[in-house]
């Protein structure tokens, strides 16, 4: 079977991984970024701007970006809810944003306080300004595989989402297993057909491992040709708006999956299980991550 030979791997602990954990100090934001950063990923999402009393863990996002040492080999990206949020920021020098929306109305509402189809009306001015600035405009479509309020997303849905945003003008797509409800026959399916109605569109994935189907997704989808993940350092994360969804799945233990498959990330594993292990230090608790309990094949 035909894998891709390299995958580019996404690093999101420190935004989607922190923001379902009880807050930590601003000191301790930079300086699990810039440990990731020195860990050979190229890729790491940094912070949110969100309204603090949506994602109070997202408060100081301005303060992080300013302190954070920023590597040149790095590219470093923030997420957004909105106009407001893409404008914030912009205005902080970020110049790789993404935007979320939710298939799931209930979700989106929940989420971000406006109805799915307000979020999509905003995307062709979002879109815009962006661009304007020399920026990259992502969408990420949450809620792909299932809602805690809805259940089941139909393909259709997520499509009717994703055709929003093309003829907005985004530059690339991610799906996000917001639930962990996906499966692989349903990743295959909304793959295939995403790919069947919009080939040119760059595609990444973000699962969690709620039910414990997360790598199996990502093979799954490897078997397709994806060859951009989303991954959190230990584990980290979930979604506070969506009930009992737990963490991502652990950056350390993709790269060891992938490595094992002769697949190039460009990352250092040992140096990301140190990583995994500060984050567990200064979340105060256990992570989940089964490679920062057992380290590589050969310890």
């Amino acid at each position: 079977m035909a894998f891709p030979a390299k995958v580019s791997v996404r690093e999101v602990g420190p935004r989607d991984g922190l923001q379902n954990e009880d807050p930590i100090s601003t000191a301790a934001k930079v300086e699990l970024i810039d440990a990731l950063g020195k860990t050979g990923v190229r890729r790491i999402e940094a912070v949110s701007f969100v309204h603090p009393k949506a994602i109070p863990q997202m408060a100081d996002a301005d303060e992080v970006w300013s302190r954070v040492v920023r590597d040149p080999a790095v590219r470093y990206s923030a997420l957004v809810p909105n106009l407001r949020g893409a404008e914030r920021a912009l205005a902080a020098g970020f110049t790789e944003l993404e935007v979320v929306v939710s298939a799931s109305d209930t979700h989106n509402r929940r989420n971000i306080n406006r109805s799915t189809e307000e979020s999509l009306g905003e995307l062709p001015e979002l879109s815009t300004l962006v661009h304007a600035a020399g920026g990259t405009l992502q969408l990420i479509v949450s809620t792909a595989w299932g809602c805690p309020y809805e259940g089941d997303v139909p393909v259709d849905r997520v499509l009717w989402v994703v055709e929003r945003g093309v003829a907005a003008g985004v530059d690339s797509l991610a799906y996000g297993d917001t639930t962990g409800m996906a499966t692989p026959p349903r990743v295959t399916r909304l793959v295939e057909a995403t790919r069947s109605a919009h080939p040119e569109l760059p595609l990444g994935l973000h699962f969690h491992n709620t039910r414990g189907t997360g790598l199996a997704n990502v093979y799954a989808a490897l078997e397709l040709g994806v060859d951009d993940f989303d991954a959190s350092v230990g584990g980290l994360g979930g979604c506070p708006y969506a009930p009992g969804a737990s963490g991502n799945i652990a950056t350390e233990e993709l790269v060891y999956l992938l490595e094992d498959m002769g697949i190039d990330t460009g990352i250092d594993l040992p140096a990301m299980i140190e990583a995994a292990g500060l984050a567990e230090r200064l979340v105060g608790r256990k992570l989940d991550s089964q490679v920062l309990r057992a380290g590589p094949a050969v310890r």
